[in-house]
Formats: C-alpha cells, structure tokens, sequence
C-alpha cells in the first residue's frame, strides 16, 4: 500500500462517524423532549392511579349498599351502634363524620383494620333520612325503608392535621387530581334501602307521600 492510500484511508477514518459536537447536539435535542414529554407522562400516570383509587371507592360504596340491604350490617341495639350503621341526617347537608370508630371499614390493603396512614383503605359514612313522616318511624328506620347518601373516604382522610370539607362546594374529579383531596369524599352516592317486606318503589311511596295512582 502506498504512502498516499494510507493518507487517504486516515482521512477517510477521521470522517466517519459522529463528532463530539453533534453528538452533544443529540444529546441536548434528546434532553428537550424528554422535558417536554415529562409532564404529560406524570400527568398521566397520576390520572391512572386516581381512577383505579376512585373505582376501588365505588366498590367499597357497593359492598356498603349491599351490607345494609342484605342484612349482613345491623341496625344499632341501644345504647350501643353497630359499626357501619348510617346516622341520621339530612341528606343535603355535609353531616362531616365525627366517630371514625363508627365507621365502615373496607380494607384493601395487607394491614389490620384501616389505618389512617393508608392510602389504599377506605372508611364509609352513611347518613339516613326517612323523609316526612311520623317521628314513631324516624326512630325506626328498618321498619319503613329510607334514603341514604354514602360517602367514601380515604382512611387518611383522618389521619392528624386533616380537615374534612362540606362536600357539596367541591367533588373529586380524575383528571388532574394528582392523589386526589384528602378532605373530601373520593365518591358519593344516593340510593333508597328499602324495608325488609315491601318494594323500595312503595317505601318511597309511603315516605314520601308523593305517589299518585294512575288510572288508564
């Protein structure tokens, strides 16, 4: 090989290849996307687990629901309630638990009982409103069926230093919420429970007083 082919095999090395210059610029191109993209990615994966969290809530409600309908949670023996069992109340004011021990715990994680430091478990309000009728079945509502408003809570909702928030200036939504409000209920809802014999249509009927019969 001769002295010129070598030279202009050395050329030909020195130029393949990336610089160190346009390899910095990569990396800087790389590093502006990566930031771009960043807070769409937490942004979703921030969503996804508030969902999931607001799913697990909506089954806790249900199983609540399903508990109190069923019979499988009891009516207070006085002087002493039974865990679980929703206060009376009216259903459209906040009604902010005050005895968590009062409350239903749905448990979700491996811990005992629910603790106030998960944020996987979760402790269910009911509230009870018969509506107008007579205070002989105000005291009993089992006997005449009633409205009720459950709401689900993150156990460390109570957790020292938090403060629950009237729920009707404010809701949890899954876009954006990150973890979500400790002070507010993760989900609400409505439902009737009727009486142990009879439909909830004439429980609320009777409730009510607002049913009218319909002639063809």
């Amino acid at each position: 090989m001769t002295k010129r082919q070598k030279q202009q095999n050395l050329s030909r090395s020195r130029d393949s290849g990336y610089t160190i210059i346009e390899s910095l610029v990569a990396m800087v191109v790389v590093s502006v996307l990566m930031i771009a993209i960043a807070p769409v990615m937490a942004f979703s994966v921030a969503t996804r687990v508030q969902a999931r969290r607001m799913e697990l809530a909506t089954q806790a409600a249900r199983a609540y629901i399903d508990g109190l309908r069923t019979g499988a949670i009891k009516p207070p023996n006085n002087p002493q309630a039974t865990i679980g069992f929703p206060v009376k109340g009216d259903i459209s004011a906040p009604n902010l638990p005050s005895d968590v021990s009062a409350l239903y715990c749905v448990n979700f994680d491996s811990t005992p009982d629910c603790q106030n430091t998960s944020n996987k478990d979760f402790l269910v309000q009911g509230i009870w409103d018969v509506g107008p009728v007579s205070l002989a079945n105000v005291r009993a509502p089992t006997r005449v069926g009633y409205n009720l408003i459950v709401r689900v809570y993150r156990a460390d909702s109570f957790a020292p230093g938090v403060v629950l928030k009237d729920p009707r200036n404010t809701k949890q939504s899954v876009v954006g919420s990150g973890l979500g409000n400790l002070t507010i209920p993760v989900v609400e809802m409505n439902t009737q429970i009727p009486p142990p014999s009879g439909s909830a249509y004439s429980s609320l009927c009777d409730r009510t007083r607002g049913c009218k019969t319909i002639t063809p």
